[in-house]
């Protein structure tokens, strides 16, 4: 599995480039696309409203499950992946690209807890 070395980590296996700001993009790694099976459904935070970095702001719908997608940091939404909204399947077939989910304005540019490449792939249910 592939981890993108340029890009930060959450635990909950969301991705962001650009933590620091001032626009942060947002989505899901390859690992938790693996997990969740065929997503075939988004609902993701609207443009506007706020997010708070290790709270809930969406939900991925999967063949197999539904989960919440959390924000890895804090700021006001600029925009949606209007495409994976039309298309989820995006998030399984190019995760950390076409398969984006959102962009955030960054309030705290430095937010606490992300994970570098190197200690998102030493996470046990990761295990690169």
């Amino acid at each position: 599995m592939s981890i993108p070395p340029d890009l930060f980590y959450t635990a909950d296996h969301e991705w962001v480039v650009d933590p620091g700001g001032p626009i942060a993009r947002v989505g899901v790694t390859a690992h938790a696309a693996g997990a969740l099976g065929d997503v075939v459904f988004l609902d993701l935070p609207e443009v506007g409203s706020t997010v708070t970095a290790g709270s809930t702001c969406g939900e991925i719908e999967s063949t197999k499950s539904v989960s919440d997608l959390f924000s890895p940091v804090s700021g006001t939404v600029e925009e949606v992946n209007t495409s994976a909204l039309d298309a989820p399947e995006l998030v399984n077939a190019d995760p950390y690209g076409e398969g984006w989910l959102f962009t955030v304005r960054v309030s705290d540019p430095t937010p606490a807890g992300l994970l570098d490449a190197a200690a998102y792939a030493g996470l046990p249910d990761v295990g690169a």
